[in-house]
């Protein structure tokens, strides 16, 4: 009975309704090679380097790139003044004109009764339909912040791309655990995948060995591809990993100071026979 009711809390806490983000699939298919660019970033709810909350400098930075699919890091959800209660991803994905799902990883009552719940997490934006939506907690230790990773499968061209997107704990014993959980869960499912996030480790760090051995980076041609601090950064966090069947070209870290971190693009290109629906 214990274990049914940890099951019932993490399935309410953690699958989030999605309404109008989801969108049914469209007819088109195409068995071509299909090549699209995706973004990893950090936000920090929309708060730059220079003080100025703006969710439009975010959208203009997503737009100017050209990416087509976004995961992003440290969203709010009605969450605090901080971020003006704004529901984030919904603002964003509304502005940009893309599809959504967004992964509560923390999820408090209202400030006042009636009000909307307080959520900060982590979001998809995607020019392609998404067909489905779930969220995992991850491991934590002690009394530290609960983590997650977000799994949304999207219809690319009539084809199923599974995209994970996730922000790992700031300590390297429960980045390792989270790391493993991670692809562990990634590997239930065939096909083509994504895997991004802001994973708070170096790349020469244990923790993400096992992800690099598994998966291809992005950016491994790139021993400077440095995301943190803004100005003058030094330090590589954040990753965009892909299945050993993508090929990856054209990666980039975007200059701007919209958060306190720089965002990474890279586009990938995939043999859609390799897809297989519904896997």
């Amino acid at each position: 009975m214990k274990k049914l009711v940890i099951l019932l809390t993490a399935l309410l806490l953690f699958i989030v309704p999605l309404g109008s983000a989801f969108a049914s699939e469209p007819l088109e298919t195409s068995d071509k090679a299909i090549s699209l660019k995706v973004m990893s970033y950090n936000i920090h709810h929309a708060a730059g380097i220079d003080g100025v909350l703006s969710l439009e400098r975010i959208a203009k930075v997503i737009e100017d790139s050209g990416a087509e699919i976004i995961g992003l890091q440290e969203v709010d959800n009605h969450w605090s003044e901080r971020s003006e209660f704004e529901d984030q991803a919904k603002w964003l994905a509304d502005r940009l004109g893309m599809h959504y799902t967004y992964a509560a990883n923390l999820d408090r009552e209202p400030t006042n009764p009636g009000e909307h719940r307080r959520q900060y997490g982590t979001a998809v934006l995607s020019k392609y339909p998404i067909i489905q939506a779930e969220n995992y907690p991850l491991t934590k230790i002690g009394n530290t912040e609960q983590r997650g990773l977000s799994e949304t499968i999207m219809n690319v061209k009539g084809h199923h791309l599974k995209f994970y997107n996730t922000h790992l704990a700031l300590t390297s014993a429960e980045r390792e655990i989270q790391i493993q959980e991670i692809i562990e869960i990634a590997g239930k499912t065939e096909g083509p995948k994504v895997i991004m996030g802001d994973l708070n480790a170096k790349p020469d760090s244990t923790e993400m060995q096992p992800l690099l051995a598994q998966y291809k980076d992005s950016f491994a041609d790139q021993n400077e591809a440095y995301t943190i601090p803004v100005e003058n950064p030094n330090r590589r966090i954040d990753y965009i990993f892909t299945s050993n069947e993508m090929q990856t070209a054209h990666s980039e870290v975007i200059s701007t100071i919209a958060s306190d971190h720089l965002p990474i693009v890279t586009e990938i290109t995939f043999d859609p026979t390799v897809f297989k629906k519904g896997n």
